[in-house]
């Protein structure tokens, strides 16, 4: 069921990780970003634009997460785009003969059956430095950085003071670093970047969980920040995402330990003696 979040732009929910695929009215049809996970989802999704009168005129993923790379034939034949990094990450995975196999042991086995790999990861690569979506719609301005995955993209859509943040500034996940040489310092860098945008925004839209709006916004950039410098600083984390999760999310908890052991492991290795 779609909802609208601000003048022009609406949110689709995924019930199983709360993914929030957006809907960008333009003057020619919509703009889909991170289009969805199950088939039924995405099935709902494009009866609502079809009632809506509203066609897919351009899609964007933004960042090549499974989750984010998805794609359904309801939706129709319109471009998607991502970044250049991501498009190429995309195409190395499909350019292994068993990508599928690898996919779909990765995904969660309550949405297996119904997650369709068949347009899976088909992304148009925007060429490298491209800062403006290329569509017949509102100014949606593109903000690359590395901070969770390579091609890692934030859109700031201008007129209608929105940020569509992809996997960042969540209220249900901590941040997740990407497997890099340097995490910490790239995920700064990128919450830099949105920090730097944060005053043109009246509502943010995260990957996954709710909508952030007003005084918000910054209190979100300010809560991740304070989440990685405590991962930096080797520090205990007081985040309330791992200290008391949203209910029924207390599995996430598992992230914040995963990573915690993993730069435990990586400042061990820096130690050693060559």
């Amino acid at each position: 069921m779609l909802k609208q979040v601000a003048e022009g732009v609406l949110i689709h929910r995924s019930e199983l990780l709360e993914n929030n695929t957006v809907v960008v009215q333009g003057r020619d049809g919509v703009l889909l970003v991170d289009a969805g996970i199950t088939g039924a989802e995405m099935t709902c999704l494009a009866n609502d634009l079809r009632e809506l009168g509203q066609p897919v005129a351009a899609g964007f993923s933004t960042h090549p997460d499974w989750d984010h790379v998805l794609w359904h034939a309801e939706l129709g034949d319109a471009p998607r785009y991502g970044t250049a990094r991501c498009a190429a990450f995309m195409r190395e995975v499909l350019s292994n003969a068993d990508w599928k196999v690898g996919v779909t042991e990765g995904l969660p086995p309550e949405i297996a059956e119904d997650t369709s790999l068949d347009r899976y990861g088909l992304i148009t690569g925007l060429p490298a430095e491209t800062t403006q979506l290329p569509w017949n719609g509102p100014t949606v301005r593109i903000i690359e950085h590395t901070a969770h995955a390579q091609g890692h993209a934030a859109l700031l859509i201008e007129e209608r003071r929105v940020l569509i943040a992809g996997d960042m500034l969540s209220d249900v996940f901590v941040p997740m670093l990407d497997d890099a040489d340097n995490p910490i310092k790239d995920y700064l860098v990128g919450l830099g970047l949105l920090e730097g945008v944060a005053g043109d925004v009246d509502v943010l839209i995260p990957g996954h969980g709710s909508v952030a709006k007003g005084d918000e916004v910054r209190a979100r950039i300010k809560l991740d920040r304070a989440y990685v410098e405590d991962l930096r600083d080797a520090r205990v984390s007081s985040d309330p995402r791992v200290v008391s999760p949203k209910p029924g999310w207390e599995w996430a908890s598992a992230i914040h330990e995963g990573q915690t052991r993993s730069l435990a492991r990586g400042s061990e290795r820096e130690g050693t003696p060559d």
